[in-house]
């Protein structure tokens, strides 16, 4: 063998070790720049197929905005687990509203939608906001309006016969658990008032109107008994089949970044309740300069911490993947020990790991190496107690 194919068998090998996998406190690490590569929360397996479609393509391939695009509505179609797209999660009213976010990790472009009625493509919906407007969320009905003018199909039922016997279920049951503190009645449907005894002179319109319609016979509820029962409001057991997101990040051909959610927020959520699922920062985020995060749990716990943003910005100090979800993790995890949820990070090499707190997560990740999807187990973070 002459010195000229000895040194090029030896840079093979060399690239060959880069590309190997290495297993470690939350999951699975690819090191060296192998891209495109797509990872997404939980086993959504089409999702990623869906999404490695698009950046996969001949060429250049396509780009990591089209790829999130393409794997967040495919899970949108599908359902995935309920929690995505149209026909899942109503709220006390029984309707289902859709939350959705995009990033464009190279322009630090946002689009994002909340708390959107009548369009089931949520998704396309922040993509739009994104090209097409300088502002970064709109919400309810307004950002309807905007999806169906920009050419979105609209407007459309987004309850399911499902989701319909799951609400009615949930009535029956005097709409418990639900998201309610500190109010009366407790242990049944509302309306609801505060705790707080009214001014002096001030007349109660809800027990009011029962008095006027029912009589004594529902007199029961509304007595003063009632501000001794525990309410017992939030969900005690929150999981990925109540109260979830698709949260996906795609480096494309390029190494160019992007990041995108879709959800449909907390089963029987207070209408007009808004999650972590369109906050940027919250639910992911991404610069092609550091790399991305997703995440997904109790978003009304961990949009508080914004931990995707320090996820990345740890990196970007210098933290492996690895580390930087652990210390977002544990960050939530000391303030509230019972708050259940996980992050996935990516630093721009295509490094990938994962962290949770309150519950086993998994993640998906497909790129060039895989012969199709491969899922990802990452065991609870334990917190410390604080001293």
């Amino acid at each position: 063998m002459g010195r000229g194919s000895a040194l090029l068998l030896l840079g093979f090998l060399l690239l060959r070790l880069n590309w190997g996998l290495a297993v470690g406190g939350g999951g699975a690490e690819e090191e060296g720049g192998v891209f495109p590569v797509v990872v997404s929360t939980w086993p959504f397996l089409d999702a990623v197929r869906a999404a490695w479609e698009v950046v996969a393509a001949g060429g250049a391939g396509g780009s990591a905005v089209d790829a999130v695009v393409a794997g967040c509505s495919a899970c949108e179609v599908l359902r995935c687990d309920g929690t995505v797209g149209p026909g899942g999660s109503p709220d006390e009213n029984g309707e289902t509203t859709l939350d959705a976010l995009i990033m464009n990790g190279t322009t630090m472009e946002i689009g994002a939608v909340a708390a959107m009625r009548y369009v089931k493509d949520g998704i396309k919906a922040a993509k739009l906001v994104m090209e097409y407007t300088d502002h970064t969320l709109l919400v309810g009905e307004k950002a309807t309006a905007f999806a169906i003018s920009m050419g979105l199909a609209g407007p459309t039922n987004l309850s399911s016969p499902e989701s319909i016997e799951k609400w009615t279920n949930w009535r029956l049951n005097h709409c418990q658990p639900n998201f309610w503190k500190n109010v009366v009645p407790a242990g049944i449907c509302g309306p609801y008032h505060p705790v707080n005894i009214p001014p002096f002179g001030f007349k109660d319109p809800v027990k009011g109107t029962v008095e006027e319609t029912q009589g004594a016979t529902c007199q029961g509820w509304l007595q003063s008994d009632n501000v001794l029962e525990p309410t017992n409001s939030h969900f005690k057991s929150v999981n990925r089949h109540n109260h979830d997101t698709i949260s996906m990040a795609v480096i494309d051909k390029m190494g160019h970044i992007a990041v995108g959610t879709s959800t449909n927020g907390a089963t029987f959520k207070i209408p007009g309740r808004v999650g972590d699922g369109p906050i940027p920062g919250s639910s992911a985020y991404g610069d092609d300069e550091v790399g991305a995060c997703g995440a997904t749990g109790d978003g009304d716990i961990m949009m508080r911490f914004l931990p995707c943003y320090q996820v990345v910005e740890s990196m970007r100090q210098g933290m492996e993947p690895r580390d930087a979800a652990m210390d977002a993790i544990s960050r939530i995890a000391r303030k509230y020990p019972d708050f259940i949820g996980a992050v996935f990070a990516m630093n721009k090499k295509g490094v990938h790991a994962g962290a949770c707190h309150g519950w086993t997560f998994q993640y998906s990740v497909r790129n060039f190496s895989m012969q199709d999807v491969e899922v990802i187990t990452v065991t609870p973070y334990m917190a410390r107690p604080q001293k």
